[in-house]
């Protein structure tokens, strides 16, 4: 753990004591008007531990990347990283010509087309020429039948993009698989645990119980970023960074979509959520409400099998984790645990980890607010090429360009005893 993330967590532990501090001063003497003033309070110290939480998040990421490149053995280009330097080309060392690649092709064509491109390298830009007719159609004016293939320098900017804006797509809680095409992929399942061995008598034959084997298909759905404008007086300039716009604007808009998606989707012609592919774990007495009890009921719905995955734990959205945080047992111990800075520990609810999903429902009539079990039976199926379509001339007459962009993905829970819900009444 670095020393930032350390001291991050510390001051964790600073907000969570202040915070029991604060709820706990309520009793049943503490007038109303002061008990609001006191909850508003809390929230606020409670939103601030989130941001702190969401910032480790990130450096943690960060950290272990670096860790698997010093791992792989190989280095960091700072200058090629957004904002890192002004570098776009590679020289040879005998001082030959400039040596273009393929992102620095990519970032060309973006910004002025691919004419723009020399013609010795206009090899590097890969265009995709699957995408339908309906959409070629409007996309009048760009430089090649089917938009640009991302590069993968692009895709992994993106993709971590993409991450920030939901737990769906993120390795670290879901398994996520990336393909070179996007043909189906048939799954093969497997369910036995209703059968067990047999104790056999001497002489007594064996009997037989079959196995039930499934599968499932994962497919390869695709969802748009909605077209983005830009103006030529900054793609001209070149101290805009086409890099980031590209990561920003595309993964924010592309991850929203996706991670509702691979979280509510249907099934039917769309990936199967995972909210939407989970059993049944508890029904809570209540349309509005959560208690400690079905907290407890839900999370020993799960076999201890699942419970044992290091991928297993909590998923909501951030107002169902303001309701769970202020539940107490009958000794006035919280169920919400403070993350342990000293040991590295995040916070947990019943020894458990937890992901905010906000495209989860909040708390409501019949509403499925909570899920818990092994997150890594879910499987994102991602096409790693992104399609990236440039149309120069239809807002020319605003001297805009507009980009739009593709992603193909899928989503199925291989195992739908891995993960259960709570439903409200």
């Amino acid at each position: 753990m670095s020393k930032e993330i350390k001291e991050l967590r510390e001051k964790q532990n600073e907000i969570v004591h202040e915070a029991r501090q604060l709820i706990d001063s309520i009793t049943d003497a503490t007038e109303q008007s002061a008990v609001k003033e006191i909850e508003e309070k809390y929230d606020r110290a409670m939103a601030d531990f989130d941001k702190i939480e969401a910032d480790i998040a990130r450096r943690e990421k960060v950290e272990a990347a670096e860790k698997r490149i010093n791992e792989r053995g190989e280095q960091v280009d700072l200058s090629r990283r957004p904002g890192g330097g002004d570098t776009t080309r590679s020289h040879h060392d005998d001082g030959a010509d400039d040596v273009m690649s393929a992102e620095d092709a990519f970032k060309v064509a973006v910004r002025f087309g691919a004419a723009a491109v020399p013609a010795e390298h206009r090899g590097l830009i890969k265009h995709n020429r699957e995408l339908p007719p309906e959409i070629r159609a409007q996309a009048v004016g760009t430089d090649s039948a089917g938009g640009y293939v991302v590069p993968e320098g692009f895709q992994a900017e993106i993709v971590k993009s993409m991450a920030a804006w939901g737990p769906m797509l993120d390795p670290s809680v879901t398994r996520v698989l990336n393909t070179a095409t996007g043909n189906q992929i048939p799954w093969p399942t497997i369910n036995d645990t209703s059968n067990v061995g047999a104790l056999l008598a001497e002489n007594t034959a064996e009997g037989e119980q079959d196995a039930t084997f499934g599968e499932k298909v994962l497919n390869a759905y695709k969802y748009s970023s909605d077209i983005i404008r830009v103006s030529m007086e900054l793609l001209q300039d070149s101290a805009f960074n086409i890099d980031q716009l590209i990561a920003e604007l595309f993964g924010e808009r592309l991850g929203r979509i996706s991670n509702t998606a691979l979280t509510t989707g249907t099934g039917s012609s769309q990936p199967n959520g995972i909210v939407t592919a989970s059993s049944a774990g508890k029904t809570a007495a209540s349309a509005t409400a959560i208690t400690f009890d079905e907290i407890i009921d839900l999370f020993h719905s799960v076999d201890p099998a699942y419970r044992a995955s290091p991928s297993c734990r909590f998923m909501f959205n951030d107002s169902t984790l303001s309701a769970i945080r202020k539940l107490k047992d009958g000794d006035g111990n919280y169920l919400w645990q403070a993350a342990d800075g000293r040991a590295g520990e995040p916070a947990a609810i019943l020894g458990r980890g937890y992901v905010i999903n906000q495209a989860m429902d909040s708390i409501a009539t019949a509403k499925k607010t909570v899920l818990f079990g092994d997150m890594n039976k879910y499987v994102v199926r991602r096409v790693r090429d992104f399609t990236l379509l440039r149309l120069a001339e239809r807002y020319a007459e605003y001297y805009q360009v507009g980009f739009l962009a593709f992603n193909r993905l899928d989503g199925e829970l291989l195992d739908t005893a891995a993960v259960k819900h709570l439903v409200q009444a």
